[in-house]
């Protein structure tokens, strides 16, 4: 299934879904989305690309090995838990604060960095294990 077309489009097919799971992360607070549907959708856009240009191409799109992403998503997940501690509120409980950049008025929450994190896990957990099939697939 390598065609000329399909080994074209792919990289800019790629592109536009990881765009689009990027949007699916961030509006997941108030309407439906969030980190795990957005990582399904960037882990799919790479699971496409290795399809059409192979396990090597994906390895160098991603930089990071994709545990590693994960690992990283484990611990933005966990920090977002443990910043309301200090806070003197209950594990989990969302914080919020408001700086200004810009001129423009930025909410920052612990909902939005566990959100992050549940995205990186799935990206990386989905596509460490679609990047094993395809390798094991193409021996």
């Amino acid at each position: 299934m390598r065609t000329i077309i399909f080994r074209f489009t792919a990289p800019y097919l790629t592109a536009l879904m990881v765009l689009f799971s990027i949007f699916v992360l961030l509006r997941g607070h108030n309407d439906p989305g969030g980190g795990f549907i957005g990582g399904l959708i960037a882990a799919s856009a790479f699971a496409i690309y290795g399809i059409a240009c192979g396990v090597a191409a994906v390895r160098r799109a991603l930089y990071f090995h994709p545990m590693a992403i994960s690992a990283a998503g484990l611990l933005f997940a966990v920090v977002a838990g443990l910043l309301s501690i200090p806070a003197g509120t209950g594990f989990m409980t969302g914080l919020w604060i408001f700086p200004h950049v810009f001129g423009t008025e930025l909410a920052l929450s612990t909902p939005m960095l566990f959100d992050i994190g549940v995205y990186l896990v799935v990206v990386g957990g989905i596509s460490s294990i679609a990047l094993a099939l395809e390798e094991r697939e193409s021996d």
